[in-house]
């Protein structure tokens, strides 16, 4: 699923603490790129509230071919994004956007259609 001609899937609904991608199912927290995807295990990184989403979990996303990153900080916007994080983005010259995950999820799907986008999405506070 690292292919980045494949099309990275929709996200089909979101509420609190629930997601429904295509191909994928249901779950909380999910990492998308394209060609698949999987949960977003936080633990894996160390990704916290704060400091926020690390830059191994957009290093992810980069390997499986994203080229337009969406990174959600959360219903609540309590979910941070570490400076390191957006510091490794830049190196790559792409610039991130971040938003509240309903507004996250949105952008992400209208960029699904044309381009290889990744996101990182947490479906709670």
């Amino acid at each position: 699923m690292t292919d980045a001609t494949k099309r990275s899937p929709r996200v089909l609904a979101i509420s609190w603490g629930q997601m429904d991608v295509e191909g994928l199912g249901t779950g909380k927290d999910f990492m998308l790129y394209p060609g698949g995807g999987r949960a977003w295990d936080w633990s894996e990184t160390g990704t916290r509230h704060s400091p926020g989403i690390q830059p191994d979990d957009v290093e992810e996303l980069l390997r499986n071919g994203a080229t337009a990153i969406v990174l959600s900080r959360g219903m609540q916007l309590q979910l941070r994004v570490d400076p390191r994080t957006l510091e490794l983005l830049d190196l790559h010259g792409i610039t991130p956007y971040v938003a509240e995950t309903t507004q996250a999820v949105q952008h992400y799907n209208e960029l699904a259609a044309t381009q290889p986008v990744g996101g990182l999405f947490h479906s709670t506070c």
